[in-house]
């Protein structure tokens, strides 16, 4: 198994005996040759251990890296990979750029280290907003000149429900706030009178009450669903930007409960249509802002327009994992130009990305007693040693060994890139053919909907460059 750097925290040094892979070892010359490029002190301050794999990454370019994990639960993720601190507020003045991966709070955080001086990758109380309140952020894409698909924001189930009794439709339920974070509530109605809206909000109604605060139903649009996004560095979109397409059922085919995310497929541009006429349309407002970050806006489009669904303000997981992979600037120099405002453009891989995540039980559940009996210490096993393309989500170190972690069952993605879709599949299939994981299970079919929906969107002019 690849070693990661034995760091000293309290010194500049590292160890000069790693076990390295061909990948890292790309990056780490890379680093090296670059003349723009000297290590930094990076900072990371995570929720959930969500940006473990790009702290890891980071220390395997040279660069020193403190982690700090908030929840209790998570805090054994990373162990072995990434050196950990149990309070970051005394590492800010010891860091050069401080990277927050989550919303629910950090932005107003990020905000406030911005004004005293500090590189920060992060967003602002309004960013944070846009993402964790869905009827604020419609708002602000209608108020920004974007169209939005009508819908209804409700703090009672039985308004709820009368609503759509009066007003029969398609729709789909959209818990706002922190509720959000729970994808398995999310429920896309599928009848023309919404009876099986309605019979979905009253079981809520009786079991899930007490989390959910806020509920929007969103009419339901259909057509192909398209995400576009970019990094921006306070001032303005980096370039180029980034189009991808979510997988979140659970099973082939798109079938099953919706879950956070099961894998994604991508490639990068020069801004289009699809980003002209969203995303480019906010730039002025995120660079008074200060906005430092990547920003995404997830929509439903058809031949009579695009339709944006909902902001991710924040680096998107596992997206950011699939987009290092074609990303050909070194993770550190890419974040330390990000945070400073010094890139405006980076190098990006031709073709296309594909990211397959790895999981066990008792995903996409919250489970303890099935996660404790089923996954938790289990070994993850290379088949050859060889771990390109692989990025690690809730795994430890232990003597060597790659153990799962955390609680949530959410193990690694596998990234395959190439110059057509169908190579960048046959790439990630054949690296995951090489991970042994007891029980554990992924989606065969990441990347197909494109051959579909390729040809529509070109058809609709949205990937046209502008």
């Amino acid at each position: 198994m690849t070693t990661p750097p034995q760091q000293d925290l309290n010194t500049n040094h590292y160890s000069s005996t790693l076990d390295l892979s061909g990948t890292d070892i790309k990056r780490v010359n890379a680093c090296m040759e670059s003349k723009t490029v000297e290590p930094k002190k990076f900072l990371f301050v995570s929720k959930e251990a969500l940006i473990t794999d790009i702290a890891w990454c980071v220390i395997k370019e040279g660069h020193q890296v403190k982690y700090y994990i908030e929840d209790e639960v998570d805090r054994d993720i990373g162990e072995g990979f990434v050196p950990k601190v149990d309070d970051w507020r005394p590492e800010v003045e010891w860091a050069d750029v401080i990277v927050f991966d989550d919303v629910l709070g950090h932005g107003k955080i990020a905000e406030e280290l911005r004004k005293q001086g500090k590189a920060v990758i992060g967003g602002t109380a309004y960013t944070d907003k846009l993402e964790d309140e869905r009827s604020f952020g419609q708002e602000e894409l209608k108020k920004h000149g974007i169209p939005i698909i009508p819908y209804s924001e409700f703090t009672s189930f039985d308004e709820a429900i009368n609503y759509v009794k009066q007003n029969p439709a398609k729709y789909v339920i959209k818990p706002s706030g922190e509720a959000q974070n729970k994808k398995g509530l999310l429920f896309v109605g599928q009848e023309d009178d919404g009876a099986d809206v309605i019979r979905v909000l009253e079981s809520y109604k009786r079991t899930m009450q007490q989390h959910i605060a806020i509920i929007q139903l969103q009419r339901r649009i259909t057509g192909v669903e398209v995400a576009v996004g970019a990094f921006f560095n306070g001032k303005q979109f980096m370039t180029p930007i980034n189009i991808n397409f979510e997988h979140k059922k659970l099973f082939p085919g798109n079938i099953g409960p919706s879950t956070g995310e099961m894998g994604t497929s991508m490639f990068w541009s020069m801004p289009n249509k699809l980003f002209n006429t969203t995303l480019k349309k906010i730039e002025k407002t995120l660079a008074t802002e200060g906005y430092v970050g990547y920003i995404d806006l997830n929509c439903i489009v058809n031949g009579n327009g695009i339709y944006p669904l909902e902001f991710t303000s924040r680096f998107g997981y596992p997206t950011i994992f699939i987009q290092q992979e074609g990303i050909l600037n070194t993770m550190g120099e890419f974040l330390h130009g990000m945070a400073t405002g010094q890139m405006n453009e980076f190098r990006t891989k031709k073709g296309f990305q594909v990211g397959v995540r790895i999981l066990v039980p008792p995903f996409p559940f919250g489970d303890q007693e099935t996660f404790e009996s089923h996954s938790k210490g289990s070994t993850i096993v290379f088949k050859k040693h060889d771990e390109n393309g692989v990025h690690i989500e809730d795994v430890k170190l232990i003597n060597g060994e790659w153990v799962v972690a955390g609680s949530s069952g959410v193990i690694m993605v596998v990234v395959g890139t190439g110059s057509t879709m169908k190579d960048a599949q046959k790439q990630v299939y054949n690296r995951i053919s090489n991970i042994l994981i007891p029980h554990m299970y992924y989606r065969t079919d990441i990347g197909d909907r494109w051959y579909e929906d390729s040809d529509r969107l070109h058809s609709w002019g949205y990937l046209r460059e502008q």
